[in-house]
């Protein structure tokens, strides 16, 4: 599914990204863990298309996609789900409105997003909350409609950036839980976090990253720092 080579990332004289070579299957679900600064963020950037890397390749879906061009990445971001610890919904929207509003950007007609959004509302447990705002949810349910917003255009892959970072302990486990149901439907599942009571809970793969590189890889490891 991802194939990293060789990749770094270099802003100025730091080097935030130092020649990662990591690669991720078809089906797994995988934590990246590590200290502030420990260059995470920067990868998941480089994943999304959101910063083009110094060196290397980032293979996905057999396609490098540090070489799409600029009318090449919404048709790549589609198929690339992105969950925040922020949520990022549009305040001015409803739930139904949140989620349907990634499909309307890409001109899916109105009839496949009246089919696909109740579906995946449904999935992630929030279809009878469809008509009220962001401002009317709890944080859990927010970050709900963040997961259906990034599922929405059937993604092989979904990167969660911190996606409990501002949630409860109770909130947070249901999240947990449906990011594992999501992988076990197929989905490649990445998930960037700090939170060791999670990693060494679930027994899932875990790269740890310091200063840049990859330093641990361990395929049903605890947090190790």
């Amino acid at each position: 599914m991802i194939d990293v080579i060789g990749l770094s990332k270099q802003y100025g004289n730091i080097l935030a990204i130092d020649n990662i070579n990591v690669k991720i299957n078809n089906g797994e679900f995988v934590f990246l863990v590590g200290p502030s600064g420990a260059g995470k963020s920067t990868l998941i950037k480089l994943f999304v298309c959101e910063e083009r890397p110094t060196s290397g390749k980032i293979i996905v879906a057999e396609r490098n996609i540090a070489k799409l061009k600029s009318k090449e990445l919404p048709y790549y971001r589609r198929k690339v789900g992105v969950v925040f610890q922020d949520f990022k919904l549009l305040q001015q929207k409803n739930v139904y409105e949140n989620v349907a509003f990634a499909l309307e950007v890409c001109d899916v007609p109105e009839e496949e997003i009246e089919d696909r959004v109740p579906k995946i509302l449904d999935l992630v447990g929030m279809f009878k909350r469809k008509d009220n705002f962001p401002s009317e949810l709890s944080g859990g349910e927010r970050q709900r409609v963040s997961i259906a917003r990034a599922l929405v255009h059937s993604p092989k892959l979904l990167i969660a950036d911190e996606p409990t970072g501002n949630l409860d302990p109770v909130n947070s486990w249901e999240i947990l839980d449906l990011l594992l149901r999501i992988n076990k439907r197929g989905t490649v599942v990445i998930l960037a976090t700090h939170n060791k009571e999670i990693v060494d809970r679930l027994k899932k793969r875990v790269i740890l990253m310091k200063n840049g590189k990859v330093v641990s890889d361990r395929l049903k490891g605890g947090y190790v720092i």
